[in-house]
C-alpha cells in the first residue's frame, strides 16, 4: 500500500471534485511541477489508490427513476456457491452495487430500474435466475438523501 503524504492527499481531494482537471492545472493547485505531478499520479494509479476515472451519470436523467435495495439469501456459503452467484450477478446490467454481507442475508444489491414494471422484469429475468438463491427481499427507495461517490479525506 502506498503511504499517502499531504501532497498525495491534496491531489486526491482535487481529483474527487474535478476529475477532468488537466495535469498542468492539478500540478499548479498542489504546488508541483507538471512532471512531478504526473509521476505521483502514476504511482497512485499503479498502487491502486486511484481505481479509475469515470463520468458520474444521472440515473434520473437516463430515465431510471427507481432504486431497489435487494437482500438475497443463498442456499449456502460454500466457495463454489459464492463464486457462481457472483459471476452471474456481474452480468446483470441493472445491478449498480453488490456486497457480500455478514448477518441475516448473504448479499445486498442496489438496482436501478425505470419503473415498477421494469423492476418486475429484472426480478423475473435476472434475480430469480441467479444460481443458489433461496430468498429475495426487495425494498424501494423513496428518495435519495445522499450518494457520496468518495470518502472524505482528512
Amino acid at each position: 500500500m502506498h503511504e499517502l503524504d499531504a501532497i498525495d492527499t491534496a491531489i486526491l481531494k482535487t481529483l474527487q471534485n474535478e476529475g477532468r482537471i488537466s495535469n498542468a492545472a492539478l500540478a499548479e493547485r498542489v504546488g508541483l511541477s507538471a512532471s512531478a505531478c504526473s509521476r505521483r499520479l502514476d504511482i497512485l494509479e499503479k498502487s491502486g489508490v486511484i481505481k479509475g476515472y469515470h463520468a458520474r451519470l444521472s440515473h434520473k436523467a437516463l430515465d431510471y427513476r427507481m432504486i431497489a435495495i435487494v437482500h438475497i439469501s443463498l442456499s449456502g456459503q460454500f466457495a463454489k456457491t459464492l463464486t457462481e452467484f457472483e459471476a452471474a450477478v456481474k452480468r446483470c446490467p441493472n445491478v449498480l452495487v453488490c456486497y457480500l454481507m455478514s448477518g441475516e442475508y448473504d448479499y445486498i444489491l442496489r438496482i436501478a430500474a425505470r419503473d415498477l414494471e421494469d423492476y418486475e422484469r429484472i426480478h423475473r429475468d435476472w434475480l430469480s435466475a441467479l444460481p443458489h438463491v433461496v430468498k429475495i427481499n426487495s425494498s424501494f427507495a423513496l428518495r435519495e438523501v445522499i450518494d457520496r461517490p468518495n470518502v472524505g479525506l482528512a
